[in-house]
């Protein structure tokens, strides 16, 4: 079953007079349960993708479907998590308060959700700190709060913009952990990163994406092959494309 399917979809802004095209034509298939990571250099067009998908930017071409619904519809956003590359955060609550705000945001009962925000807490790390105020929360434990937040609701496609930005090696591993049980759980995973390592060790399948064009997809392991690593093969794949163009 297609937990995502990106059809032809461009975006373009109109700056200074001319338009920009930072989305060009691209189409993606990904399946239920897969973990997908979405690689590019800065400027590709990553983040403009991933907002298009839960709907905080609107395409100027092209279709995208969640679970074989429209993206824009309400019982499709409430299976979507989402976490931005800037976490952003009320300064003067509490990591628990924060959680329990975005709870509230959905249909889930009072009780539960105060176990799912505890739980939450937890599994990212942060449950001796839940109710330190958020503005003495570092670099990386927002970016802890920032994966709670996503999964609040219990989705069943997650989306994660850099989530292993600001993470020492100890954080790190704790998210490629709960991503891997995100999988096991049947949850589908899409997230850029650019740490390449991070990426060949949990994903099923990558793409490569450079000013707005799909240039490579499939298996890490396939698409390193005859290369050191993934990371050397993103680097030639740029660095051909761009003598190319």
């Amino acid at each position: 079953m297609e937990a995502l399917k990106i059809t032809n979809l461009s975006k373009s802004y109109h700056l200074r007079g001319e338009d920009v095209q930072v989305v060009n034509d691209l189409s993606l298939n990904i399946k239920k349960g897969e973990v997908f990571g979405f690689l590019g250099p800065n400027g590709a067009g990553k983040t403009t993708t991933i907002k298009m998908i839960v709907g905080l930017a609107f395409p100027t071409d092209g279709e995208i479907k969640i679970f074989g619904k429209d993206n824009a519809a309400t019982t499709t956003k409430e299976k979507i998590g989402f976490m931005s590359e800037h976490p952003y955060f009320y300064n003067y609550l509490t990591g628990f308060e924060m959680l329990e705000f975005f709870g509230k945001l959905f249909p889930i009962d009072p009780q539960i959700r105060t176990k799912r925000v505890n739980d939450l807490l937890e599994k990212v790390g942060l449950g001796e700190a839940k109710n330190v105020p958020v503005r003495k929360y570092s670099k990386g434990m927002n970016q802890r709060l920032g994966l709670a937040s996503a999964l609040i609701n219990d989705p069943q496609i997650i989306f994660l913009d850099e989530p292993l930005d600001g993470l020492d090696p100890l954080g790190r591993r704790q998210i490629k952990e709960i991503i891997t049980q995100l999988k096991k759980e049947g949850k589908t995973v899409f997230f850029n990163s650019h740490i390449l390592a991070d990426v060949e060790e949990i994903c099923d399948k990558v793409g490569i994406i450079d000013r707005g064009k799909l240039i490579e997809y499939g298996e890490p392991k396939t698409l390193a092959k005859g290369s050191k690593s993934l990371e050397d093969f993103f680097v030639k794949t740029i660095e051909k494309q761009r003598e190319i163009i």
